[in-house]
């Protein structure tokens, strides 16, 4: 199993130390969240914890854009990958999203994913015109249209939701970017096995961690990538701490646990015990890992 270190409790400032500290310490990869701005109002529950909580949280963090994060932290490395976790990837124009996409791939050496979500807040779709009620077509769409732009070759599309004659992107990875399905609900694990060359949740504990994969993988012999070995299984369980520990998350079938390694109670500014918790966690779980 592989370690990916979350940063949303984590600053900006250091995204780049951390990485580099990361790398060191044999991390796998970093997961960005993904916010694009806070509505002073919203209409909206979030689905994997306390509404207000997450609201309070929201509010006094400061988010960058996935892929200036992605990029700067990747600049900085040399095998270390990078995902969003997760993108809200139908609240962004598909071909716009494609561009970038491809772009960072190809300049960071193939190593980016794409952590692909909804967004579980209206305002996010409201705001920026495009329909809610109609948001998992279209992202169904836009994951067909990345797919396409990723091949190189010229494409049209004729969907639901988009709609545009031949094109085509240049460069693109020799390998297309891996998308990982993010979500809970059952469209998500459904669209995840049917879709997706993974899928990572958000935060849970280990039981519903082994009911999520477990209706996944049922999903998945449905769909036909039960059998791809490349399919990748993120999880998150914040309980977490000890080698035991993750050594049942890799028995539930997870392939990458993702975690915050120092304690909650340290500031997202102190960068000094940050660094240290990333290098106690290479020496005492990651490189004890069998």
């Amino acid at each position: 199993m592989k370690f990916v270190l979350q940063l949303g409790f984590a600053s900006y400032r250091h995204y780049m130390d951390i990485a580099r500290e990361a790398e060191r310490a044999g991390w796998d990869s970093l997961s960005m969240p993904d916010s694009l701005f806070y509505p002073k109002a919203t209409e909206s529950d979030y689905p994997y914890a306390d509404t207000e909580a997450i609201r309070g949280y929201l509010e006094q963090s400061e988010f960058i854009e996935p892929f200036v994060a992605m990029a700067s932290m990747a600049a900085v490395t040399t095998r270390l990958r990078f995902y969003p976790g997760v993108l809200k990837v139908p609240v962004r124009q598909p071909l716009i999203l494609a561009k970038s996409l491809t772009s960072l791939a190809v300049m960071s050496g193939g190593r980016i994913s794409l952590g692909a979500g909804l967004s579980p807040w209206k305002e996010d779709f409201v705001y920026n015109g495009v329909n809610f009620d109609k948001r998992g077509e279209i992202m169904d769409e836009c994951i067909e249209i990345l797919r396409a732009a990723m091949g190189g070759d010229f494409f049209e599309y004729h969907g639901r939701h988009f709609e545009f004659g031949p094109l085509r992107m240049r460069p693109v990875p020799e390998h297309p970017v891996p998308i990982l399905i993010g979500g809970h609900s059952k469209p998500a694990l459904r669209r995840a096995a049917r879709l997706g060359d993974g899928w990572a949740s958000a935060n849970t504990d280990v039981e519903t961690l082994r009911s999520l994969v477990s209706q996944l993988n049922g999903f998945r012999a449905e769909y036909g990538s039960l059998d791809r070995t490349d399919y990748e299984i993120h999880g998150i369980d914040f309980s977490a701490r000890t080698l035991d520990d993750f050594r049942r998350l890799r028995d539930l079938g997870l392939t990458h646990a993702g975690l915050v390694p120092w304690d909650m109670k340290c500031g997202p500014n102190d960068k000094l015990a940050q660094l240290d918790a990333i290098r106690r966690f290479g020496d005492e779980v990651i490189g004890r890992m069998d």
